[in-house]
C-alpha cells in the first residue's frame, strides 16, 4: 500500500528529472536532490503544530547505516523530509491523507563542512515552486536549534521503522 501511495506522490512531485543547472539552491549552497522520492522510506510522521503529514526518505548511505544501527551517520548520508498539508479524506472522514504539497527539507551529513551544526547541513524548499527557504546562510540556525534536543541521537528525531 505504501509503495503505491509513494509511487503516486513521486509522479506528482517529480514530473521529470531536473538538470543540475535547473535545481533550486538553498542560501547555504545545498541544491535540491531531484531523486529524493526514489529513495527508501525511513518513516512516516505527523507534525501536529504544522498540520503536516510527512515521510522521511534517505539515500542508500543513510538507509544502510540506519539499518545497521550506525550512529553517527557517515558522511554522504542525506535525509529528505517531505511534507504535505493534512486533509480529511472526503469519502472517509475518519481518515487523514496528504493534501497540498508543503515543502521538502534535507539534512546532508558532512562532518567537516558542517562542524558548527553537528555535522549536518540543512536545506528547505517550499511549495510547488520549490522556493529555497531563508534569506541568507544563517537560516540554518533555525533548523539546527530544533535538532539540538536530539543531539545524542546524531540530531535525528526519526528512527527507521521496522516491519516484519
Amino acid at each position: 500500500m505504501w509503495k503505491i501511495v509513494l509511487a503516486g506522490v513521486a509522479l506528482l512531485l517529480v514530473s521529470g528529472s531536473l538538470d543540475a543547472a535547473d535545481r533550486p539552491v538553498a542560501p547555504n549552497g545545498i541544491a535540491l536532490y531531484p531523486d529524493y522520492m526514489s529513495w527508501k522510506v525511513i518513516a512516516p510522521s505527523y507534525r501536529e503544530d504544522k498540520g503536516h503529514i510527512r515521510i522521511v526518505t534517505g539515500n542508500e548511505i543513510a538507509v544502510s547505516a540506519l539499518h545497521a544501527g550506525i550512529k553517527p551517520l557517515p558522511d554522504g548520508s542525506v535525509l529528505a523530509k517531505v511534507a504535505w498539508k493534512a486533509e480529511k479524506h472526503p469519502s472517509f472522514p475518519v481518515a487523514t491523507e496528504p493534501g497540498a504539497f508543503a515543502q521538502v527539507e534535507f539534512m546532508v551529513k558532512d562532518a567537516k563542512r558542517y562542524k558548527d551544526t553537528g555535522g549536518w547541513g540543512f536545506a528547505r524548499f517550499v511549495g510547488n515552486e520549490l522556493k529555497p527557504y531563508g534569506k541568507n546562510p544563517g537560516f540554518v540556525a533555525e533548523c539546527f536549534g530544533c535538532h539540538v534536543p536530539v543531539a545524542k541521537n546524531d540530531y535525528l528525531f526519526t528512527k527507521i521503522v521496522k516491519t516484519p
